[in-house]
């Protein structure tokens, strides 16, 4: 070969990787880039880390950014913005026409960067993931001066009123005038400091008393007694300058003012937040002053923190169209915003509180939401402190199959945390045993005052909540506790500290329908020995149900976990009880409509109040039937043929239609369904989806599109392992997703055929059922 021909193949060859790199997936394509400011704070980024978020814009040349963070719960049960940020640069780059603000997901960072009249500024913001510390570095080509404002509308007290009140635990029926108590900020040596301590009287003392629960009071887990909630603004070189007043969209604030003490080319400012309780003021700021000075050089902070986000992304991934990017495509979209929305999810990584369903910590002002809603920016719809659970489920399903193993403990505490309370209400009221948690409740394991209802009959069992949505609905907690055992399931999870609460969880419906029973008759079982579930709920759908479909298969599905468990998690005596109680539990309800069987929501229910379709829970969450099991054609009637089920599909927020369709193999109707849900949202960030029926952003919107997506590309059924199940093949994609037995499924789709497969462990391989082969 001559040298020309060496050089010319050499040249060939590099043009060719080059063009292969090419193709490869770049997350530069995954980034959010706007080139104009925002008009509002309803035009905002999301950027957070540890327990932190942010909701970060730019207006009229001003960055700003409020803080939220996991946990920070006021006498009210509102959970509390912590402020504002404003930064002003002087002279101001961000004023001319040469602007970007770039959301790096990767990085997990904010950059924004402006020039005007010669002078250039980037600003990076990002959220450390190990301590509650928040990092503004500024970097400029010429000296600037740099203001830094943190700003508090709750400088004094407060008064919601009427549908305000919606984002506490008082919702529409508070018992007395709410009030917001007064925040403390002061200057103190040229650093913001910032707090509320919650006072004495909260709503959980109100809340007992409400419900009868005052001789066991003392027992009870209070969350909310001597909770202190805040932080520290500070920066190297800056200098408190002044107090000023404002008004941000409709809501009155007071600013507490830093600025740099001489102008430079690099300024560092840190915001550090903490939330503790019980705890006296003097031991809270202790704590949060170690916590704002770690002892590591801040770049060391930072390349921990890209570590561990490069470790984050690399653990699972759906990147659809990886090679052709284009905003426009929806099934572009779809695989982009799966992964913003994992971003948001990660904000909450480390919360010693589950991330709530209605905005986690990005909610902002809400009358860019409602023009009607002219209140604070701690609004949210559907309280702060309370609890949903069959919105929550949505958020903390995905987790299993994205393999982020390490977020969901936050949810499963929050229930560890309240269960003696759960356990109480049981024994005070029916006097037997087990844990009883009703859809919606505190954050102390109680039901939400407004839906126990203040103007209840006198006459009216004391456990119930007075209410038409959410009467005699027990079930859903036993959703997060097959999350629990699904933990050691996908990631070898040592699950024995869940055990008892998922066993108090359990007896709870062995003890009360044997109490309901003996109430009504004179037997506790029935004809076939099995137990009665009535008066129930099927989801908040079928009321007054018997025997409802989501209490069935839920109590079948763990108490099967729970007996496949070892004898280490499982002792001789509790299994000897779950094989007993197994026997009690009636089959899945079945029903036949213009001559075909189909799932029913019930054996029998008296009336309809909401829009869901529990009849399919045997599909998902439950798994009882779909793809690899028996009998799929009753599901297929009950999704293609159930009257209700038609009428009530929808995309909309906590919506299932998808994950039903994808579960059931239907991959037009999964493809349809699953785009409406991760498609671009209406607003500037494409995953603030919502309101739905709940906020913004909407997290069980984004969480149900979130599983619909990942049971299109893969569906662990017993010990197979189903690939591309309702997965559109003109849909390219690289994917890897975790699944049972601690295994981890990589690899490429092209032109409707698989290539690069990975399993791990690598017997697994021969459980992949590949669902395209022959396509």
């Amino acid at each position: 070969m001559n040298r020309l021909t060496y050089i010319a193949l050499l040249v060939c060859c590099m043009q060719l990787s080059a063009k292969v790199c090419a193709q490869e997936f770049d997350w530069e394509d995954y980034y959010i880039t706007w080139d104009k400011p925002s008009k509002h704070s309803g035009e905002s980024m999301p950027l957070g880390g540890g327990d932190i978020g942010l909701n970060v814009w730019v207006e009229n040349g001003d960055i700003l950014f409020y803080l939220g963070k996991s946990g920070a719960f006021d006498e009210n049960n509102t959970l509390l913005k912590l402020g504002r940020v404003r930064l002003k640069l002087y002279p101001n780059p961000f004023e001319g026409a040469a602007f970007q603000q770039q959301l790096q997901v990767d990085k997990g960072q904010v950059i924004i960067s402006g020039e005007k009249n010669g002078v250039k500024a980037d600003v990076f913001l990002w959220v450390d993931v190990e301590r509650p510390n928040v990092y503004v570095d500024v970097q400029a080509n010429k000296n600037v001066d740099v203001e830094a404002s943190y700003e508090n509308w709750r400088y004094k007290e407060l008064y919601p009123k009427k549908r305000e009140n919606n984002a506490n635990s008082w919702k529409w029926a508070p018992p007395h005038e709410v009030v917001t108590k007064r925040d403390s900020i002061d200057a103190i040596d040229n650093r913001i400091v910032f707090f509320h301590q919650n006072t004495d009287s909260t709503v959980f003392d109100i809340v007992v008393r409400q419900q009868g629960m005052e001789t066991v009071k003392d027992s009870l887990y209070n969350p909310l007694t001597d909770l202190v909630s805040g932080g520290v603004l500070q920066g190297k070189n800056f200098h408190f300058i002044e107090e000023r007043f404002g008004k941000y969209m409709e809501t009155n604030y007071k600013a507490w003012v830093l600025k740099s003490k001489k102008p430079a080319r690099k300024h560092d400012l840190q915001v550090s937040l903490h939330v503790a309780g019980p705890v006296s003021v003097a031991e809270w700021q202790g704590q949060l002053h170690a916590l704002s000075n770690p002892t590591e050089p801040k770049a060391q902070i930072k390349r921990k923190n890209l570590d561990w986000w490069r470790a984050f992304w690399e653990r699972s991934y759906i990147r659809i169209q990886p090679t052709r990017p284009d905003e426009k495509d929806e099934s572009w979209q779809v695989g982009r915003n799966y992964q913003l929305f994992r971003f948001m999810l990660a904000a909450n990584a480390y919360g010693k509180y589950p991330t709530k369903f209605n905005g986690g910590l990005f909610t902002y002002d809400p009358s860019s939401i409602d023009s009607t809603m002219n209140f604070t920016p701690d609004f949210r719809n559907w309280g702060g402190g309370t609890h949903t659970a069959q919105n929550q489920r949505l958020v903390y399903w995905p987790m299993l199959k994205s393999g982020d193993f390490d977020m969901m403990p936050a949810q499963f505490q929050f229930y560890q945390r309240i269960q003696r309370n759960a356990e109480w209400r049981s024994k005070v009221y029916w006097g037997h045993g087990g844990a009883s948690f009703t859809e919606q409740i505190e954050n102390f394991g109680l039901p939400n005052p407004a839906e126990y209802n203040w103007k209840r009959p006198k006459s009216h069992d004391k456990g119930l909540q007075y209410n038409a949505w959410l009467e005699h609905q027990w079930d859903t907690v036993l959703e997060f506790c097959m999350m629990m055992l699904e933990t050691a399931n996908y990631s070898d999870a040592d699950i024995r500290p869940y055990i008892p609460f998922i066993e108090s969880c359990l007896r709870f419906f062995d003890e009360h329908y044997q109490y309901r029973a003996k109430q009504l008759g004179s037997k506790i079982l029935d004809q076939n020995g099995h137990l009665i579930f009535y008066p129930g709920s099927s989801a908040e759908t079928y009321k007054m149900a018997y025997n409802a479909s989501t209490t069935v298969a839920a109590l079948q599905e763990v108490t099967r976990r729970m007996l496949s468990l070892s004898s280490t998690e499982v002792n001789d005596s509790l299994r000897t009880y779950l094989q007993e109680f197994q026997k009690k539990i009636p089959p899945l309800p079945i029903r036949e409509l213009d001559g075909k069987r189909m799932l029913a929501p019930a054996e029998l229910w008296s009336r309809i109040n909401n829009t869901e379709a529990p009849q399919l829970y045997g599909v998902y969450p439950w798994g009882i039937y779909g793809i690899g099991k028996p009998d799929i054609d009753i599901a297929l009637n009950t999704f293609h043929h159930d009257p209700d089920v038609l009428k009530f599909r929808s995309h909309v927020g906590w919506k299932q239609d998808n994950i039903f369709a994808a579960r059931l193999g239907l991959t037009e109707e999964a493809k349809k369904f699953t785009t409406l849900k991760l498609k671009n949202a209406d607003r500037r960030f494409p995953t603030f989806w919502g309101p739905g029926f709940d906020w913004v952003p909407d997290h069980n919107w984004g969480g149900s599109g979130m599983i619909g997506l990942q049971e299109m590309l893969l569906q662990a059924v017993d010990d197979k392992l189903y690939l591309f199940p309702s997965w559109p093949t003109k849909w390219d994609v690289d994917f890897k997703l975790h699944a049972p037995k601690q295994t981890t499924v990589e690899g490429k789709l092209r032109n409707g055929k698989l290539i690069d497969l990975r399993v791990l462990p690598k017997e697994r391989t021969k459980d992949v059922v590949n669902m395209l082969d022959g396509l």
